[in-house]
């Protein structure tokens, strides 16, 4: 196994006559927390979208550990993805929902559990998800990503709705996941937040305007990941 989870190599992805990503390419190593941003629009959904297969390239590829996920034998142990239009059966039970995915993912009966444990909702499992607030959804989100086991996790805005103690949580979590040999793709607007967490970053507008590590792009103590965002962002609009 290579050094990276996460391959994307010169995607471009055209709706029509627009383009929502041009020749993008960057890793993922394993083992790493790498934060994908860019403005609203810039193509960080189709970007996600395309890595996990719910998308078709234009051109280019997009590879988990060496291989298109379409092509993984068990993709449920690869890779773990909760991402902004994976819905949820409202009248259903958050148990329920992770019965569900257990069943799809293949994983042994004991990880629902398991997994209920890791994300804090043992306590209601067995309440309706349209009961849950905007911060529990997202919990039951990961925890559906995390019920196959997977080595690497896609997260799209996952601390969305988090009030500032879930925000805690989910750093302290992705930070535990990664120290354990995981992998952690994830997009977000909290650039503050993300700062705390991520190895790499890939700031993108189309086009990747960075990625890499983030003391390549932070270099000095008047720096900040929002000031040098902002800074190649507005650069890329001139």
């Amino acid at each position: 196994m290579d050094d990276d989870a996460i391959e994307v190599r010169g995607l471009t992805k055209r709706f029509g006559h627009r383009v929502a990503v041009e020749d993008l390419s960057f890793v993922v190593p394993r083992g790493s927390i790498v934060g994908l941003l860019g403005p609203n629009g810039a193509g960080k959904s189709t970007t996600l979208r395309a890595i996990v297969g719910l998308l078709a390239p234009t051109s280019g590829e997009c590879l988990i550990d060496g291989t298109a996920l379409s092509a993984l034998d068990n993709p449920a142990a690869h890779v773990g993805v909760h991402m902004d239009g994976f819905g949820f059966e409202a009248g259903i039970s958050a148990r329920r929902h992770l019965e569900i995915s257990r069943l799809a993912a293949g994983a042994p009966r004991a990880r629902v559990d398991e997994v209920l444990e890791e994300v804090g909702l043992t306590a209601d499992a067995r309440r309706r998800v349209k009961t849950f607030s905007t911060g529990m959804v997202q919990r039951l989100g990961l925890a559906a990503a995390l019920v196959g086991s997977p080595h690497t996790l896609i997260l799209d805005e996952p601390a969305n709705g988090l009030d500032p103690d879930g925000i805690r949580w989910l750093r302290r979590f992705l930070g535990g996941f990664a120290e354990r040999g995981g992998t952690v793709l994830v997009s977000s607007h909290q650039l503050a937040e993300l700062e705390q967490v991520v190895d790499e970053v890939v700031i993108i507008k189309q086009r990747a305007l960075f990625a890499g590590r983030l003391g390549d792009l932070v270099t000095s103590d008047v720096d900040s990941l929002e000031s040098r965002y902002f800074d190649l962002v507005e650069g890329a609009s001139a």
